[in-house]
């Protein structure tokens, strides 16, 4: 297998170098070679990097990004790390409704919890309707607000790092320290916070690394709130006039620095120290019953639920049957579903039906992508495997924001044209800079189902004559097949919902999804907005689920 493993790990380099690492140097190269992308090749004025801290607007939105970045991986990752470790050593009524939570908070776009929160949260919103908090409204829609917002969206990124490291237990470590007189805070604060340590520090990253890369929040909370931050102001920059490209580079810049940034914080914290104490005498973790207080983990559980699902969620349910977005005298009814599909207003529909078959035709390549990055991770000799591995991460760190100016900068050249490969302003664009969005996600889900697979079986397959093609179809797909069309699935619905590469890359007249459902928002249309996204969001899941039910039939033909 190791001359087809090289020419396969050739290829899927090339492919990610396409993909993923050409876009983010064309955001470098365009601060240090502004207009090089457009024919202007002169070289760069690199103080416009310090223009950050001299310009109002980037300095702003620089500080607001660090603020906003730090304050909600503060606290999501003290709420994660204490939700985690209650679930892991307690039992008690409606813990399965959190696991539920968390995984819906994960998947659910950071723009629809931004609305819903808004929603509730306005100066003529449903907190102010419904319960009279009408001082709710100048809580949340300050830095201190948007902070306690981001982190309700983000803390369960760290609450799933540690509770996955807490499966294991190790005993005898905290039974020696209890021994030697240790106080339950002393072998909580000596010994299991600090094995603890690189799991929240991960967290920690995949928080910060989340926030400071999110457009969803600054984008949805801009119709009523000014608060921009670089994906934000990025944006801006593309749709202002004249087109501020030096403005997007140079923020881009920042942001990409930031993130590089927070990696190498991990990365040290973790050469700090060896953390490898598992042992034979590890067990699996089991959670006991409270001896007391188990009431109160019940109630703050539901609490605790009842804000981060139902807040968001039920202030779209509410506000979609809602006769008007600024008054309640209406009473319930469906007319903003009825104007969903109604002739005037067939932009939904259409943008439906686009961010359907762009996400439905992402999930095919990168499922392909996917599945070759994976067996060159798994069965391969490639010298280079650990840089593919990286490379197909450096996707779900860097900002969509970012990777999509990158692409504009690619595939809107000139030459292109006239060779047909001019990208730029068709779906095509939409489509690549999706699938580079889904490779993580496919490709360690699909790592995982092939380390189950001994590599003795192709090799075997391969003594006997087959070719390369004919041991993936015949041994290794069977063997997969179910984890394969899991990790399609996830990622058709995380392309549906992809507002940041929506917003940058959409070609004239052809709307999507997510920019219909931010559109009616920013026009204030509140009950329509609501309306498209629990339809929208609601055909998805049907969609998934349909597909989950048809393959079930055959996972179990192939077990049999």
């Amino acid at each position: 297998m190791g001359s087809q493993g090289n020419r396969t790990g050739w290829l899927v380099l090339a492919v990610l170098f396409l993909l993923i690492l050409l876009p983010l140097f064309a955001v470098v190269i365009q601060v240090l070679l502004p207009g090089v992308f457009f024919g202007q090749f002169k070289l760069g004025n690199l103080s416009l990097l310090l223009d950050v801290f001299r310009r109002p607007l980037w300095y702003v939105s620089l500080k607001n990004s660090v603020i906003l970045g730090i304050g909600t991986t503060v606290f999501a990752t003290i709420i994660g790390t204490a939700i985690a470790m209650a679930r892991a050593n307690w039992v008690f009524r409606g813990a399965k409704l959190l696991d539920f939570a968390v995984w819906i908070l994960i998947i659910t776009p950071s723009f629809i919890l931004a609305q819903g929160w808004v929603m509730f949260a306005s100066a003529d919103g449903l907190a102010a309707q419904w319960l009279g908090w009408h001082s709710l409204h100048s809580f949340i829609f300050q830095p201190v607000g948007l902070i306690v917002v981001m982190t309700l969206s983000k803390f369960p990124l760290a609450y799933l790092t540690v509770y996955s490291a807490l499966e294991w237990k190790v005993d005898r470590l905290s039974e020696a320290a209890r021994l030697s007189g240790g106080s339950s805070w002393t072998v909580w604060r000596t010994i299991q916070a600090p094995l603890l340590l690189p799991a929240i520090c991960s967290g920690a990253m995949l928080v910060f690394m989340d926030t400071v890369g999110d457009f969803g929040l600054p984008a949805s909370i801009a119709t009523i709130f000014r608060f921009p931050t670089l994906p934000y102001s990025i944006y801006s920059a593309l749709y202002t006039s004249p087109i501020r490209f030096d403005m997007a580079g140079a923020l881009s810049f920042y942001l990409v620095l930031l993130i590089a940034l927070a990696m190498s914080v991990q990365l040290y914290a973790m050469r700090k120290s060896r953390y490898d104490f598992l042992s034979s005498r590890a067990t699996r973790s089991e959670p006991r019953k409270p001896r007391k207080g188990g009431i109160y983990l019940v109630i703050g559980n539901l609490v605790f639920l009842a804000v981060v699902i139902g807040i968001p969620f039920g202030s779209n349910l509410l506000m979609s049957i809602s006769g008007s977005s600024s008054s309640s005298g209406k009473g319930l009814t469906f007319e903003h579903y009825r104007a969903l599909f109604a002739g005037k207003n067939d932009a939904l529909l259409e943008g439906l039906i686009h961010s359907l078959e762009i996400a439905a035709v992402a999930a095919v390549i990168g499922l392909f992508v996917g599945f070759l990055v994976a067996y060159v991770l798994t069965y391969s000799e490639f010298k280079l495997r650990k840089t593919i591995d990286v490379i197909s991460l450096v996707s779900l760190a860097v900002p969509g924001i970012v990777l999509g100016i990158g692409y504009i900068f690619i595939w809107n050249q000139a030459w292109l044209e006239k060779i047909g490969l001019l990208l730029y302003g068709t779906p095509w664009i939409l489509i690549l800079a999706s699938v580079a969005g889904v490779i993580p996600v496919i490709t360690r889900v699909v790592v995982g189902a092939m380390a189950k697979v001994p590599r003795q079986l192709l090799s075997a397959a391969q003594m006997q004559g087959a070719s390369f093609w004919q041991r993936v179809t015949s041994i290794l797909m069977p063997l997969i097949k179910g984890a394969m069309l899991y990790a399609g699935l996830a990622a058709f619905g995380a392309s549906v919902f992809d507002l940041a590469i929506s917003s940058i890359l959409y070609p004239p007249n052809f709307m999507t999804l997510p920019v219909v459902i931010n559109k009616a928002f920013e026009d204030l249309q509140f009950g329509y907005a609501a309306a498209a996204t629990l339809t929208g969001g609601g055909l998805v899941i049907l969609i998934i689920a349909v597909m989950e039910l048809l393959i079930k039939p055959s996972r179990k033909r192939v077990k049999s």
